[in-house]
């Protein structure tokens, strides 16, 4: 359990598209859509987590071309939400910022996410410690991960909030937004460079 636990933190504190995502979040559109949009992340989370730990998540993987379609979505999506970032508060937006991702979208990208996979394929499958209660074990891992991913989510949107509210001048904010935008996009560079090798 120990091991378990010391993988959830080193596997979440990386970042990844969920947390600068909701950082991003916070620092473009403030708490409450932020706050909303980590409780997506979070549901999202778990359906995935529940995908993997069925098993649902290997039967679908085994369809010729579906993990390829979800990184393309992913990247995709990934990009839209960045653009919503790096763009909100700009009244010349190529996308219209007034309407803060929340909920949905956050749902939406943590299904959608390559590393939510990764990550709950590696916790759920690995580190077994009760192998003659399945559902316990899923139980207490479900409990112990979201004992890491919300206070780590929570920092994260904390740290995009603090940013907002500093209430720095529009260019300073706006490049802040725009260097959050950029560095989702390095992560999807880094999945495609990924998928690649």
């Amino acid at each position: 359990m120990i091991e378990f636990a010391l993988a959830c933190f080193f596997l979440l504190i990386t970042p990844g598209p969920g947390v600068l995502s909701v950082a991003g979040v916070g620092s473009g559109f403030g708490f409450k859509a932020g706050f909303s949009y980590l409780w997506g992340l979070c549901a999202g989370n778990f359906a995935v987590g529940m995908a993997v730990a069925t098993g649902l998540a290997a039967v679908l993987f085994s369809i010729p071309y579906l993990r390829l379609i979800l990184l393309f979505a992913s990247i995709a999506y990934l990009t839209y939400l960045a653009g919503k970032i790096a763009f909100s508060g700009n009244r010349v937006a190529l996308i219209a910022p007034e309407r803060s991702p929340g909920f949905w979208n956050g749902f939406t990208l943590q299904f959608i996410n390559p590393k939510a996979y990764a990550v709950n394929t590696a916790l759920f499958t690995g580190f077994a410690f009760l192998p003659s209660n399945y559902a316990l074990e899923v139980a207490l891992k479900i409990a112990v991960l979201n004992a890491f991913w919300i206070p780590i989510h929570f920092l994260w949107l904390g740290i995009g909030v603090y940013l907002k509210r500093l209430n720095l001048p529009d260019a300073v904010q706006r490049l802040i937004n725009i260097t959050m935008a950029v560095t989702m996009l390095a992560v999807v560079g880094l999945a495609l460079w990924a998928e690649r090798s």
